[in-house]
């Protein structure tokens, strides 16, 4: 028997407004207020309420059940403006005892890739989130989009972590399981937990394809799929919006949870926490030098810094990053900050063919050129407010045009 490790991602990022060059200098907005408030409170009817309703169920039938979130800063925020009762779902489960509140990027950002003294900043202001929301002080962590490599597991082991998430693709593990903890190179016993992506997304991803050989899947049926798998942990990690949105209501996607835990209670299959897999002991140490991902085929980063495009508009956003400090101004330093989200970049992305439907999904422009002129234009508009604020900007800016000449 190996039990299950169930994972949701909670996230919802700031979108921007389409941005005309014409509104550089002006000021106006950023983001799309009323975009997000729709999105928010479509996202809540259709998964937010519905699933945490059916989780709290579930904890208070099921003795074993159990699961684990990471929710972001951003989704946070907008909880409160938008729809407070997710929040207030999200709380009463975390009064049950029985959900893990992981740590992650307050912002949801690629800033270890960037910038370790934002990536610490940000994690910080998520912990303070997670204590003040849930009462909870993570041990575990989520970076964005499960973007992994040794270089941050070294960094999380100072920081305190015991375990990291990531995903448990075929091209490093080779021939072997993501169903067993691993201990991350170039770390004293930090644990590496591996989703498990074919069981995974047979639920996120293939639930109601109808053309899909295993269809229809069952509670009793994926049960017999699990119940063979011999390891520590099987790691079910997806997004939460699969159930009601990604997997739409009519899928049968809410029934089918509603049943899994008794399906795999008659193999005496339970569940456990990411903290508890942890303790188990790894059955090998994992050598992964260039950063690795849960999106796309080639699970890499490719969807977010894969053209042009991505790459120089993440470079001028953290080239920007010490003068907008400077400014010392909240409100600028906060829309820096909510730029720094990974879907920003992620709407920029030109990869098509198998992963364009994913990459169209919740997108507020209508193409990724669209994404960047936005976004160029919204960082020269930050930038002309940074210097407003700050002057000593402009000493700079004369002073090297002086040697220049």
């Amino acid at each position: 028997m190996t039990n299950i490790c169930l994972y949701f991602q909670v996230h919802q990022p700031y979108r921007i407004k389409q941005y005309p060059l014409f509104d550089i200098g002006k000021h106006a907005p950023y983001f799309d207020e009323h975009k997000n408030a729709e999105i928010m409170r479509k996202v809540a009817r259709k998964c937010y309420v519905p699933t945490t309703q059916l989780l709290l169920d579930l904890i208070h039938k099921h003795p074993s059940f159990c699961c684990s979130f990471s929710i972001t800063g951003t989704a946070l925020e907008q909880f409160e403006k938008y729809s407070p009762e997710v929040l207030e779902q999200f709380e009463k489960l975390a009064a049950t005892g029985r959900v893990e509140f992981l740590s992650e990027t307050y912002h949801h950002s690629l800033s270890f890739l960037y910038d370790a003294e934002e990536f610490d900043h940000q994690i910080a202001l998520h912990k303070k989130a997670m204590k003040m929301h849930f009462g909870a002080k993570p041990t575990v962590f989520r970076n964005t989009e499960l973007i992994y490599h040794n270089a941050l597991a070294a960094h999380l082991e100072k920081a305190g972590y015991a375990a990291v998430l990531a995903e448990g693709w075929d091209g490093f593990l080779g021939w072997r399981s993501p169903d067993y903890v691993y201990k991350a190179a170039g770390t004293k016993n930090v644990k590496l937990l591996l989703k498990n992506y074919r069981l995974s997304d047979d639920i996120a991803f293939r639930f109601g394809n109808k053309s899909w050989n295993g269809y229809p899947l069952t509670a009793d049926k994926y049960a017999g799929w699990i119940a063979p798998v011999m390891g520590d942990s099987i790691n079910l990690f997806m997004d939460f919006e699969t159930f009601g949105e990604h997997q739409w209501e009519d899928t049968g996607i809410f029934e089918f949870m509603k049943h899994l835990p008794f399906a795999l209670d008659r193999h005496n299959i339970g569940f456990h926490l990411p903290s508890d897999a942890a303790c188990a002991e790894p059955k090998d140490e994992l050598d992964i030098h260039h950063p690795i991902s849960w999106a796309d085929t080639e699970r890499d980063t490719s969807a977010w810094l894969g053209n042009q495009m991505q790459t120089s508009a993440i470079a001028k956003l953290y080239r920007l990053k010490k003068d907008v400090l400077a400014t010392k101004n909240a409100h600028i330093i906060d829309s820096w900050r909510k730029l720094t989200t990974s879907d920003h970049f992620y709407y920029m992305c030109t990869k098509w063919f198998s992963d364009g439907d994913v990459h169209k999904y919740f997108n507020p422009h209508n193409s990724p050129y669209e994404a960047y002129i936005s976004f160029m234009n919204v960082i020269s508009d930050l930038e002309i407010a940074a210097k407003k604020k700050n002057p000593g900007m402009f000493t700079k800016l004369a002073k090297l045009l002086e040697v220049s000449a």
